[in-house]
């Protein structure tokens, strides 16, 4: 396969939600080896795509993230972790697209807005020289984008718990997709790894 791929990663939790009905994600477990291979993975990727409340979520936690480090970071880890630092760093550094039609300025460090979601161009945008594209969150986005047959390798971090209820992270994906399993990785958190690639694609 040529060209660069695009890569989503979220969290979800065992019913198949990736928020609570509000949007929050204080149901995630953390967990360190996850992290670690988060880490491990970072050079594979120049650009990170988001929509715009994952955006403002991100920039408004990760440019202050290494500041009171004995406060806990999202979902409840460890900032004394070497690859939480590690995360922090790469998301301040690496190239950001923000996908939005309301959102007029971006001030968080190498963000570029983008006012439209086109295909085509997105096609485009995976054709140019570079490294793969990472999508965090972001349902709207990772919709639009699979709609498309945009997205290459699907990253779900499956938690260990019941939600009940909330929002689901592809509720307006208009077709079906099918999908073939790479890798599924159990973590002695409970949480599993499952990470998939658009049939097309193998």
């Amino acid at each position: 396969m040529s060209g660069r791929r695009i890569v989503m990663f979220n969290q979800v939790s065992a019913d198949g939600f990736f928020s609570d009905p509000e949007g929050g994600l204080d149901w995630v477990v953390s967990d360190p080896e996850i992290h670690a291979r988060a880490v491990e993975s970072m050079p594979q990727t120049d650009t990170i795509l988001f929509g715009r409340h994952t955006y403002e979520q991100f920039a408004s936690f990760w440019p202050n993230a290494l500041k009171n480090l004995d406060a806990a970071g999202p979902h409840g880890a460890d900032k004394r972790d070497p690859a939480f630092a590690a995360m922090a760093h790469w998301l301040n550094d690496t190239k950001k697209l923000v996908f939005s039609t309301s959102l007029t300025r971006a001030d968080w460090h190498n963000t570029e807005v983008v006012p439209e979601l086109d295909p085509k161009a997105v096609a485009q945008l995976k054709q140019k020289p570079g490294k793969d594209l990472l999508i965090f969150g972001s349902g709207s986005l990772v919709s639009q984008l699979s709609e498309h047959g945009l997205i290459d390798e699907y990253r779900f971090v499956v938690c260990p718990v019941l939600l009940g209820e909330g929002r689901t992270l592809l509720g307006d994906l208009p077709n079906r997709v099918s999908l073939q399993l790479v890798e599924a990785k159990p973590f002695r958190t409970g949480n599993v790894m499952l990470t998939y690639r658009r049939a097309d694609r193998s």
